[in-house]
């Protein structure tokens, strides 16, 4: 029977033959997705994913010849693809989870401890939904390429001049759902000696220095969790720590990172709008920021302060978002000052940016992560999707609109 190739292509592995079947029946039950086929490890696994090049696996911990964990980073080095991890290990806040979701984990499901049907038939809900989501973030992955194959990585940015004081720029980057690997695209774009990122990503306490330390692997910058009133440094990318906003604050000639356990912002503590906030009064126009796909508003407001303050502003497109909300948002408020594609962000974050005195001169990343070149601008390579120049902003007090955030 020909498969429906609109539908999601799923590939369970699992060393329990009961499981796999109550997979396949929660997964082929619904319109839009369709279990390809299943395997008992990971090495058999392997020929299947070269054989039907699924849309998501999901995966076991403990198998035989192969753990699930390190099956993970394997294919997450070598072939990387959205993995929903589904074991009796992945409880919240294990040692399992944290590192499945550090290696690059969708998302993970915890199978019961007794009641095996019972249990994953009641969790039918959450796993169809973490399908569907991660198969949404297939798109923001780099272009599959042979298990087998060699890591060739792609061409960064080129390097700035290390180093920074308060006349410098900053970077900021907020985003929720499907922010991680769209965060992880952009890092890995950026020069080691770029200027100081900050970083919101909606996500619960416990996970932040798990997620930061995957980017380190991963990215020419050094990545980590913030530390309060740490000096913010060139070549340096600080994730806010989960269940604390981050902001930052101009001390003398210097930047530093400020820790707050205060009230939740648009329901969310890290919140993207604090950061932004803090931005737009600390750094003004010498910032930079990118507002990334995520659920909701967060963020929008903060970006309209940050453009009222004079600084360059990007809101993710529809096309490249695993969710359009926040983005959408910001597009509405008038809050963003380009529009553009995920794989265009890094460049635009660096255009026409001065270190030391000295001009960026961009290039065109290599096509292994499918980035297509931008549009016309100085600077930049030619490329079909232009950047889309937006109304101007709205008016208003932006320190009004924090507080009616609250």
């Amino acid at each position: 029977m020909m498969l429906n190739t609109q539908k999601i292509k799923v590939l369970c592995i699992d060393d329990s033959a009961s499981v796999r079947e109550l997979l396949c029946e929660i997964i082929n039950g619904e319109p839009d997705m369709q279990v390809v086929a299943v395997a008992s490890d990971p090495i058999e696994a392997r020929e299947l994913i070269k054989i039907h090049n699924p849309d998501v696996l999901t995966l076991d911990i403990k198998m035989p010849r192969m753990d699930g964990l390190d099956f993970l980073e394997r294919l997450m080095r070598l072939r990387p693809m959205p993995v929903l991890m589904i074991s009796s290990r992945t409880q919240p806040g294990t040692e399992e989870t944290r590192r499945a979701l550090a290696l690059g984990a969708r998302d993970v499901v915890a199978k019961p401890q007794i009641g095996m049907r019972k249990g994953l038939e009641a969790e039918r809900t959450g796993i169809i939904a973490k399908i569907r989501a991660a198969a949404r973030s297939h798109a923001l992955l780099p272009k599959p390429r042979p298990i087998s194959a060699p890591i060739r990585l792609a061409r960064p940015i080129p390097e700035t001049a290390a180093g920074l004081t308060a006349n410098d720029e900053l970077l900021f980057i907020g985003a929720s759902t499907g922010g991680t690997e769209a965060i992880r695209s952009v890092l890995e774009q950026l020069p080691a000696g770029s200027p100081p990122v900050l970083i919101v990503q909606h996500m619960p306490a416990g996970f932040t220095r798990s997620f930061a330390e995957r980017l380190n692997r991963s990215s020419l910058l050094s990545v980590k969790e913030a530390e309060d009133g740490e000096p913010l440094l060139c070549g340096h990318a600080y994730i806010a720590p989960g269940d604390q906003h981050l902001k930052v604050e101009r001390r003398g000639n210097q930047y530093v990172a400020r820790l707050d356990a205060g009230p939740e912002v648009n329901r969310h503590r890290p919140s993207v709008d604090v950061l932004f906030y803090s931005a737009a009064e600390q750094v003004g126009k010498r910032a930079r920021a990118a507002l990334l796909t995520g659920m909701g508003k967060d963020g929008a407001a903060g970006l309209l302060a940050m453009r009222e303050a004079g600084a360059l502003t990007i809101a993710q497109d529809e096309a490249s978002s695993v969710v359009f909300g926040m983005p959408r948002e910001a597009i509405l408020q008038g809050a963003a000052s380009e529009v553009a594609a995920l794989e265009q962000v890094p460049q635009r974050l660096m255009a026409n940016s001065i270190a030391r005195g000295q001009q960026q001169t961009l290039q065109q990343p290599t096509l292994d992560r499918r980035e297509r070149p931008v549009s016309q601008a100085p600077g930049l390579m030619p490329g079909p999707k232009p950047i889309r120049r937006l109304v101007q902003p709205q008016q208003g007090s932006a320190r009004a609109r924090l507080a009616a955030a609250r």
